[in-house]
């Protein structure tokens, strides 16, 4: 009789849980809004960076699901130019790389059980491809490509598991900067940006305190590193110490055509990239928006879906590629990316 109940129990908890999971999605449904399709739009001029009239392409409007149990499309981050030229990028979904060549056809760079489910990359000089991997059992910062140079360089920080780490920058000096939002319940450790010295060793935490710490970038001579809070209004900037350390938190720039939710931002800043020029392009507030080194917004590029993050690719690195949505957008610039961080 007690092993009938019991399994009564439990069967009756199931269902309790299986439709609490049901109204909780139907609840993110209804909050989250629909993607729209993914079309090709017009940038407005901006000086020195993109003239006016030029098309923003459509490369792959829905990147297919492949497979992935109950995924009809692909999520897309880390995007990052290959040596020579082409794209790569994060499908989150599926956690594997992939590539697309110039004429828009996409392929598997790196495979699941080699990637690790990265959500950003980076290249280091020694030619390998750094992710920030969010694979159960291999949260961290490891090196992911070519063949034969896989490594983890950091898997927790006094002695507790990253949560889920979710971008990064190399510096020339080999240091890495990555963002931990610790996005997940009850995670071990609290919201972070962490530093792993060149030389190896322990990694660092460099900057706490954000609520949201997402994109990371460094400003082309390196002096500056930039943050962004998804729950905030503004880039953050730290001044970079010899050591790697950083000092003088500060607001950097604002964001424009943010939304907010009982007072808390919603959509705010989410990948970066920086170019030539050392002009900052970043994810926010539902396009590309474009700053000054000091500052100033210089204007946006609009995009028919919503950016997560960018990078500069092609020959000449004047190609302006963006993912966000499930898919995959480019635009020829004036600007021109910095070659160095396009493994070049």
């Amino acid at each position: 009789m007690n092993s009938k109940l019991t399994a009564l129990n439990a069967v009756c908890f199931c269902a309790c849980l299986v439709c609490a999971t049901a109204v909780s999605s139907g609840l993110e449904a209804q909050t989250r809004p629909a993607e729209t399709p993914a079309t090709s739009t017009v940038a407005k001029d901006i000086p020195g960076v993109i003239k006016g009239g030029t098309k923003i392409e459509v490369v792959i409007a829905t990147v297919p699901g492949h497979g992935a149990p109950g995924a009809t499309g692909q999520g897309t981050e880390g995007p990052i130019s290959l040596s020579d030229g082409t794209l790569a990028f994060c499908e989150t979904n599926l956690g594997r790389v992939a590539k697309v060549d110039q004429n828009g056809h996409e392929s598997v760079l790196i495979d699941e059980s080699q990637a690790h489910a990265p959500n950003g990359l980076s290249w280091d000089s020694k030619g390998r491809l750094i992710g920030a991997t969010t694979a159960a059992g291999h949260t961290g910062v490891a090196a992911i490509y070519p063949n034969g140079s896989e490594a983890v360089l950091a898997d927790k920080f006094e002695n507790k598991a990253f949560v889920r780490p979710n971008d990064l920058i190399v510096a020339k000096n080999g240091g890495i900067y990555f963002t931990d939002p610790a996005n997940l319940p009850n995670p071990a450790l609290p919201p972070a940006v962490y530093y792993i010295p060149a030389e190896g060793g322990k990694v660092i935490k460099v900057a706490d305190g954000i609520e949201f710490p997402n994109g990371v970038s460094l400003s082309l001579d390196e002096k500056i590193l930039y943050v962004n809070n998804t729950q905030g209004e503004y880039i953050l900037a730290f001044d970079v110490n010899k050591d790697g350390t950083l000092r003088n938190r500060r607001n950097f720039a604002k964001y424009e055509d943010l939304t907010t939710t009982g007072g808390k931002v919603n959509g705010g800043g989410d990948g970066f990239t920086v170019d030539a020029k050392g002009r900052i392009y970043a994810a926010a507030g539902g396009s590309v928006q474009v700053f000054s080194p000091q500052g100033k917004l210089l204007g946006k590029i609009p995009f028919s879906r919503r950016p997560q993050n960018l990078t500069f690719a092609g020959p000449d690195m004047k190609t302006l590629y963006v993912v966000g949505g499930g898919s995959v957008f480019k635009v020829r610039t004036e600007a021109q990316g910095i070659r160095r961080r396009g493994g070049k």
